[in-house]
């Protein structure tokens, strides 16, 4: 699966690396030491400011394009690893596969969907219960009906019941 990388690909995962070290920051602020230091011996001069100007837009300009190319690839990469944990999760569903390619207006449905489905987790004593978005209504009554008679459900209603009672 390891294919040779491009040029570009190679030194953006350099640049990337490199200018994200303590190392680089301490070269940034040393420029500017150096640049502030050198004020009075060029007389605050317009070139003297235009020298900090233009570096610092040009570096800016360039690094955003750098930045761009490592999110995207770490924002791939995260997406795919999602896409594996609900392609291989029985309950999980396999709409949310692909999701960022959706409208926002589609985004906005669902999150409210998932505020729903937290209000109804609200309601349950048992935080490891999970809900899938095609099966949430019955997901959530099947597991009131079926973990309120389990063992750990009833330690922890009693549990809280009495810890409410000493309060």
């Amino acid at each position: 699966m390891a294919k040779k990388k491009n040029f570009f690909e190679r030194f953006s995962n350099w640049a990337t690396a490199a200018t994200g070290s303590s190392a680089a920051f301490l070269i940034a602020i040393s420029v500017i030491i150096i640049w502030l230091v050198t004020g009075p011996v060029f007389k605050y001069s317009d070139t003297w400011q235009l020298i900090i100007n233009t570096g610092t837009t040009i570096i800016t300009f360039l690094m955003v394009f750098l930045i761009q190319k490592s999110q995207n690839k770490d924002s791939k990469a995260i997406h795919l690893k999602l896409n594996e944990l609900l392609a291989s999760h029985q309950g999980a569903s396999n709409r949310m596969v692909d999701i960022e390619d959706i409208t926002e207006d589609e985004l906005d449905h669902l999150h409210k969907f998932y505020v729903q489905l937290s209000d109804l987790a609200e309601k349950e004593d048992d935080l490891t219960c999970t809900h899938s978005i095609d099966a949430a209504e019955e997901n959530h009554n099947f597991k009131l009906s079926t973990y309120k008679a389990k063992k750990h459900y009833t330690d922890a209603r009693t549990r809280k019941d009495s810890s409410k009672k000493s309060k």
